[in-house]
């Protein structure tokens, strides 16, 4: 069968998801995130926060950003206090992402904003925002998809996908997570 071929002028597939804007203040921030972030020691985390905040990021006090967390749009990172972000976890926040005081998103973990309507042709980014309540934690390896909110305390355990939100207090694992006891508020 013969392929068909689209002028890339027209092709929805080659079009940008995002505004020129965007992508050059994305490209910003990659440039500063690499000369300015990802060579520092883990100790320094009040200039990883100055530097986060110079780019619009929202940071409580004794908010821990390792080195190596990948966060996609600062301007749109919400972090109450004593957030703790590990090495290697990604936050891919397109529309505003909220941290709640003393929440904990561990090593790999992805925290995913945006997926894309795959029946629509142009293939357009849509986008939700994720909440992760006070206390909650998002333990190594776990995902959390586009708009859930993660409640006040509960776990998401390693490994976990959450797909949907997760009850205050609870403990969840899984692929998609499953509600597996309740926690702890000691």
């Amino acid at each position: 069968m013969p392929t068909t071929h689209i002028a890339a002028e027209i092709d929805p597939y080659l079009q940008p998801s995002m505004s020129l804007r965007n992508r050059a203040a994305r490209a910003l921030w990659g440039l500063a995130h690499l000369l300015l972030i990802r060579w520092t020691p883990r100790p320094l985390h009040v200039w990883r926060a100055f530097v986060l905040r110079c780019f619009g990021a929202k940071l409580g006090p004794h908010c821990r950003i390792y080195p190596a967390a990948e966060i996609w749009a600062p301007w749109n990172l919400i972090c109450e206090d004593a957030v703790a972000i590990a090495n290697g976890a990604v936050i891919y926040n397109a529309l505003p992402l909220h941290l709640g005081s003393h929440a904990t998103v561990s090593q790999q973990a992805y925290l995913c904003g945006s997926t894309h309507d795959l029946d629509d042709p142009a293939f357009p980014m849509i986008s939700s925002p994720i909440r992760l309540g006070a206390y909650a934690w998002v333990a190594a390896r776990a995902v959390v998809c586009p708009g859930v909110t993660v409640g006040d305390g509960a776990v998401l355990g390693l490994g976990s996908i959450a797909t949907r939100d997760l009850k205050p207090w609870t403990v969840y694992a899984g692929s998609p997570a499953r509600e597996l006891r309740a926690r702890s508020r000691q």
